[in-house]
């Protein structure tokens, strides 16, 4: 079984394709180009690299969010367009299960958290069993200080796994029940997005076609909430 996987859920672009077991190819740009700029293209050269055809792909693999409002849409657009051409079922992985499945080796509890700007953060907890990442709970929008001073309270080991442990680096790391692990584990792979929806497929667990299949806000954007706040004000009359 062959799996494309496709996340641009931050400012990174990430492709990968998997093979059963087998990582075939993986591909990380971070750079100022737009996810439209430089998602198809990295797709198309990867799959020539690899000397694969897209009609070869079973199954596309999409990071749904939580992450940037407009990199998720890129991303899902493009899965969707290229699963109604070519017949092809979607995957949905969350950004936060991504990070968690990162560190399948931990023999700690797992929070991952990505930053949700005003202080807070999308976060979700897991904990590693047979091998696979089991939710603890489910994804939520947490305040930073909250979520550090429950873990602290907790009495257990952490790995905080995610990119705001940088932006929350100082207050993290006075907490001595809480370790951040290496920066390649703190990004969103493609790599470990293929073989979390390689064990879904295989499941049949959030299996999708370009129909029913969504991105995962959590939240409004900020532009949408100043809308509404414009809206409410004009309707109020101030």
């Amino acid at each position: 079984m062959k799996i494309l996987g496709i996340d641009t859920s931050t400012m990174a672009a990430n492709v990968a394709v998997l093979e059963d077991d087998k990582l075939i190819c993986e591909y990380t740009i971070n750079t100022k180009k737009t996810h439209s700029q430089k998602l198809m293209p990295m797709i198309e050269n990867m799959l020539k690299l690899s000397d694969l055809d897209i009609k070869e792909i079973d199954a596309i693999a999409i990071c749904v969010g939580p992450g940037s409002f407009t990199g998720l849409r890129i991303g899902m657009a493009t899965a969707k367009a290229m699963a109604h051409v070519n017949n092809i079922p979607l995957i949905g992985v969350n950004s936060l299960e991504i990070l968690g499945a990162n560190m399948d080796l931990c023999n700690r509890n797992i929070c991952s958290i990505l930053d949700a700007q005003r202080n807070q953060v999308y976060m979700n907890k897991y904990i590693l069993k047979d091998y696979k990442i089991t939710e603890l709970e489910e994804i939520s929008i947490k305040a930073i200080d909250e979520l550090l001073e429950e873990i602290s309270s907790s009495n257990e080991d952490w790995v905080l796994v995610g990119e705001a442990v940088y932006k929350y680096k100082e207050k993290i790391e006075e907490i001595s029940n809480i370790t951040i692990p290496s920066p390649a584990n703190n990004i969103t792979k493609a790599s470990t997005l293929c073989f979390v929806a390689r064990d879904k497929m295989l499941a049949n667990d959030q299996v999708y076609n370009c129909y029913n299949i969504n991105p995962m806000y959590i939240r409004k954007s900020q532009a949408e909430e100043q809308y509404e706040e414009k809206q409410k004000r004009l309707k109020d009359g101030k």
